[in-house]
């Protein structure tokens, strides 16, 4: 974490709001906190946040509106908080364009991992995309030659399986639902999430030294796939 990243929480529970910027603050970071909605929208032009933290159920505007607005002219990180678990309503705040997804209650560890992870991944969209290779363990991709080697081994991946994974690995740590991979890999809405779940497997047979207790492609119950940051 950089020095001072200012995390705005978009919560209009004074408890929970109050236990994040207690939390957040002695971790170094510079916590902007909105009751409502278009409180949340005007403090995110004045302080330009690094990371969003979001609650759907907010007293002026539903989360998802604010949600769909920010996304139409920022990227930043943005994490739903929300005590709505539905794994409807996950896939439709991750389609919109969240990072992520914590449901109420959660353990304040678990929050702080995943704004590490979605740190992690803004700055290496931020430093570009002009690495040769990507290395993780015993996986290696060589962008280059189109080559993937699994413990320095050259492995054969089928297009749809290669273009699979580099979707993966350029959004690492950040939950894709079926339905956006199936629009990055098929382009199209709506597919057969059966299809993803084919395609998953196979990867990880060639990839995961144990596929039963996958290092790099994790799932998200019911949602989708996360390529691990970790």
């Amino acid at each position: 974490m950089s020095d001072m990243s200012t995390i705005l929480v978009i919560e209009d529970d004074k408890y929970i709001s109050h236990f994040i910027d207690l939390s957040l603050s002695k971790e170094g970071y510079r916590v902007v906190i909105a009751e409502t909605g278009d409180e949340g929208m005007f403090l995110f032009s004045s302080y330009h946040p690094s990371i969003v933290l979001l609650d759907l159920g907010l007293p002026d505007r539903d989360g998802v509106d604010i949600l769909r607005e920010l996304r139409t002219f920022t990227d930043v990180p943005i994490l739903v908080v929300s005590a709505r678990g539905q794994e409807a309503e996950k896939i439709a705040a991750l389609d919109l364009g969240a990072n992520d997804y914590v449901t109420k209650p959660f353990h304040m560890g678990e929050l702080m991992a995943r704004i590490r992870v979605a740190e992690r991944a803004a700055a290496k969209t931020n430093a570009g995309t002009a690495e040769a290779r990507f290395v993780c363990d015993w996986l290696t991709v060589d962008y280059e030659k189109h080559r993937v080697l699994v413990d320095g081994k050259e492995i054969h991946l089928t297009p749809i399986e290669y273009k699979t994974l580099l979707l993966l690995i350029a959004n690492r740590g950040k939950v894709l639902t079926h339905n956006y991979i199936i629009r990055q890999i098929w382009g199209y809405e709506g597919g057969d999430s059966k299809s993803v779940r084919v395609f998953m497997a196979s990867l990880r047979r060639k990839l995961e030294k144990d596929s039963t207790h996958p290092r790099f492609i994790l799932t998200e119950v019911g949602v989708g796939y996360r390529f691990s940051d970790l």
